[in-house]
């Protein structure tokens, strides 16, 4: 070795590896063949993948096919990898081998240079510690890395996703509350509409998310069972009988998340259908928050010439040239990342496609934006809560404009009929004046009916 490089050597020959680098010859191959994107898989997937290399040499060791004085070793520098210690060393790009298999290598090769340090050895010579041999032991790049999807994203779930979005809902459901006596006029294809309060739209936001909450769990419980004990195929050639199982019940206490082997490996690993559904749910999540992003931009539009039924929290100027402006920025952001989480869905749904026989070879691609849209979401969640909807504030303009709504008219039609009730709507349009005013000429009911018929209130229920 000489200068900035070691030479190493693996099955196709030498390669030379930068000295301080803890990554090894496949590794440098990769970095080579796939200079791309600049792109990295995310810290979750290598803490997951991490997590799976140090459980199976714990197993490994249980059953007696591990040294202990290795194992040891291992667990240790994979405990590194799990804990972000060595991530400079993750340098494979996204856009790579369709099965992973370079980012496999990556963390072999870099657990086991790393061991091979903690026991005195020198760096690249594969001894005492082999990144296949003994780091992926019983393992293979083609249920290891579908694991690593479902795990990274269940960690990501429970750790970023659910805590965000169960904010939301709960803010949300304070906001139904605050603002359940403010009466409105309810709109549908973008008119008046009868009347609603203005609780009730933010309790179908709430529900929305409620919802939205409810198809994660499902999709969670659909990537909790994993590839892990199929190795090259789905025959588990190669791997102890137990060993999956075992692995699967340790990632289990570690993260705190359910992980099963799958009893039909041959699926788990020719298909990702598990990650395309719960990027289904992502994009229905992100559609939901959309929704009721643009909602609030709609209500706080103005100040003077649009909606103006909410106040939005004033956070930064909104123009280099008109002073004084203020923008919905916060929504305008969150509806930016739902576009992207819709786009990422995409890119996972024909990577689900790409499972060519016993083999899904876009593997990288889908754990990308399977992880990109998790993040996404989870940050715009917790920012659009505590940025926007906390400081949302009820205006006196939904009110005010109910009297002189068309569609109190409809209170009207069950006791004079459709049709007299649509001439009492177009005239009171075409005169400016309101529904209550018209109906006194045009019909007999008296004030104490007509106050009880048009009473707003009474028209959005006890709900």
């Amino acid at each position: 070795m000489t200068g900035e490089y070691r030479t190493e050597r693996d099955s196709m020959g030498e390669v030379r590896v930068p000295r301080g680098a803890l990554y090894g010859a496949q590794t440098q191959r990769a970095v080579e063949n796939f200079p791309i994107s600049g792109l990295r898989l995310p810290r979750r997937f290598i803490q997951a993948l991490g997590a799976i290399k140090l459980e199976a040499a714990v197993v490994n060791g249980e059953l007696g096919l591990l040294d202990g004085r290795i194992r040891d070793a291992i667990v240790r520098a994979a405990g590194e990898v799990v804990e972000g210690r060595l991530d400079e060393h993750f340098v494979v790009d996204v856009f790579q081998t369709g099965s992973g298999t370079s980012t496999n290598m990556n963390a072999n090769e870099v657990i086991a240079n790393r061991a091979i340090q903690i026991l005195g050895g020198e760096v690249g010579s594969r001894e005492p510690v082999h990144p296949n041999d003994h780091v992926n032991k019983g393992q293979s790049s083609n249920d290891v890395i579908p694991t690593a999807i479902h795990l990274s994203v269940l960690i990501s779930f429970r750790e970023d996703l659910f805590p965000a979005l169960e904010g939301m809902q709960r803010t949300l459901e304070e906001k139904a509350r605050e603002f359940d006596g403010v009466i409105k006029t309810g709109r549908t294809h973008l008119q008046d509409a009868t009347p609603i309060r203005l609780g009730q739209e933010f309790t179908g936001y709430a529900g929305q998310i409620q919802r939205g909450l409810r198809r994660l769990r499902k999709a969670a419980d659909e990537l909790s069972e994993v590839a892990l004990g199929g190795t090259a195929v789905g025959t588990g050639v190669n791997t102890h009988p137990e060993f999956a199982r075992r692995v699967c019940e340790r990632l289990s206490r570690r993260f705190g998340v359910e992980i099963r082997e799958t009893d039909n490996h041959f699926q788990a690993q020719s298909a990702m259908d598990a990650a395309v559904f719960a990027s289904g749910a992502l994009r229905t999540v992100a559609a939901g928050i959309m929704k009721i992003s643009n909602d609030i931009r709609w209500m706080g539009s103005g100040p003077r010439a649009g909606i103006g039924e909410l106040a939005l929290p004033e956070v930064q100027p909104g123009s280099s040239i008109m002073p004084g402006k203020v923008n919905p920025v916060i929504a305008e952001s969150a509806c930016q990342v739902c576009a992207q989480v819709m786009g990422n869905d995409v890119a996972v749904t024909i990577g689900g496609q790409s499972g060519n026989f016993e083999l899904n070879v876009m593997l990288p691609l889908i754990a990308h934006n399977l992880l990109q849209s998790t993040s996404l979401l989870a940050a715009t969640a917790k920012n659009l809560t505590e940025r926007c909807i906390v400081g949302l504030e009820a205006t006196g303009r939904g009110p005010e404009l109910v009297e002189r709504g068309l569609m109190l008219a409809t209170a009207l039609a069950p006791v004079i009929g459709y049709d007299a009730a649509a001439e009492i709507s177009k005239e009171a349009y075409k005169t400016g004046r309101t529904i209550r005013e018209v109906a006194r000429e045009r019909t007999d009911l008296s004030e104490e009916e007509l106050e009880r018929l048009l009473d707003a209130r009474k028209m959005t229920g006890n709900g």
